[in-house]
């Protein structure tokens, strides 16, 4: 029997398709060393949107959006654009469920959705995928897990936030109070959502959120904290905590955060990649 020999032509295919694999992957490399060391210097990524083709929102719900969000408000039509095509992905990524008779209408998905687009805006990761499901109550609930009444919560291990409707409004209704339920609990969700991961903002958020807490060791600065009272005592519960405590004041009262405690406001800008009006 006469053995077939290997086409020249399918040699060279296999070849050009190593090379160009090889490239590929050097070139993916490249381009991630590269984002790295400038996000060493400038505490952001190379890029932050980048999208094929934008997902718009009816006049009525945009209207919504500059009704209820400031921070909406202050973005460029560019960067309301980009916004508006996030909050629709995220909302179409999400389960949403209402307990005790509560409806989940056009409007709660929107309010939440925002919410976690506003803190995420920043990110170039923003579908935060260790959250599949919100839960929403008409007012405070029994939670199952800590045996107390609960206004909001995140269960990082049922991948679920649950929120009572009534004191997320509150959040949103009383302005400058520092005091936001929504940006709290969804802090926590980007908390657990960033942790061990190597995308670079996860790696900006982690990297900010230990100079963070490095700051926080300074017995002046923390002495300076908790004198002020501008930030409430449970703040000081634990470092989870603080930094959603922080937040809270960093979105609500930008300006003031900024004056009092300018290294802490720093900090948090980086983490949340804030290079907007107002921030």
């Amino acid at each position: 029997m006469v053995e077939e020999e290997t086409s020249p032509i399918f040699i060279m295919i296999c070849l050009a398709i190593l090379i160009i694999a090889l490239v590929a992957i050097i070139l993916v490399k490249s381009i991630s060393l590269i984002e790295h060391l400038y996000s060493y210097f400038y505490k952001k990524p190379l890029y932050t949107h980048f999208y094929v083709r934008l997902k718009k929102l009816s006049p009525q719900h945009q209207k919504f959006l500059k009704q209820k969000f400031v921070f909406y408000t202050r973005l460029s039509p560019k960067q309301q654009s980009f916004f508006q095509h996030r909050l629709i992905t995220f909302i179409a990524h999400k389960s949403f469920e209402g307990r005790d008779d509560f409806e989940i209408t056009e409007e709660v998905k929107l309010y939440i959705g925002a919410t976690a687009v506003m803190l995420t805006f920043g990110m170039r990761n923003f579908l935060l995928n260790r959250l599949q499901k919100i839960i929403i109550y008409p007012d405070v609930y029994f939670s199952t897990i800590n045996k107390v009444q609960h206004k909001g919560e995140f269960n990082p291990h049922l991948r679920a936030l649950v929120f009572s409707w009534k004191d997320f409004l509150v959040g949103f209704d009383t302005h400058k109070d520092n005091v936001n339920l929504a940006i709290h609990e969804f802090m926590h969700v980007i908390q657990i959502n960033t942790h061990n991961h190597k995308n670079i903002s996860a790696v900006i958020f982690s990297d900010a959120n230990k100079e963070l807490e490095n700051l926080l060791k300074q017995d002046d600065l923390r002495n300076k904290l908790i004198n002020s009272r501008y930030f409430r005592e449970y703040a000081f519960t634990n470092r989870v905590e603080f930094l959603a405590v922080l937040v809270e004041s960093f979105i609500e009262s930008p300006q003031v955060f900024k004056q009092n405690f300018p290294e802490f406001y720093k900090k948090i800008k980086e983490m949340l990649n804030y290079h907007f009006a107002g921030y």
